[in-house]
């Protein structure tokens, strides 16, 4: 399943943030596809992640909790959600 993450800067500064992520391992069970960060706060990187349960995605995000708002939502890549919309009509 995909889910997608939006960071929102919370605290900590640029620089302390790249130090802990240079440092950051993905937890077993989850693969991130894609990760952006903007130069902008809100939001400040965007993560894009496979899991077999939303439970692998928050233990991926809980690490970053006290430097980041995250919001996470699952996701369907465009050619599932055109199935799906087909499905619908």
């Amino acid at each position: 399943m995909l889910f997608v993450a939006l960071l929102k800067v919370r605290a900590g500064t640029i620089q302390e943030r790249t130090a802990r992520r240079l440092e950051w391992k993905v937890p077993e069970g989850s693969k991130i596809l894609a990760e952006y960060w903007l130069q902008t706060p809100d939001p400040n990187a965007i993560v894009v992640s496979e899991a077999d349960h939303i439970s692998q995605i928050w233990a991926m995000t809980m690490g970053w909790d006290d430097v980041f708002d995250i919001s996470v939502y699952p996701a369907v890549d465009a050619q599932e959600g055109i199935e799906l919309l087909k499905q619908m009509l």
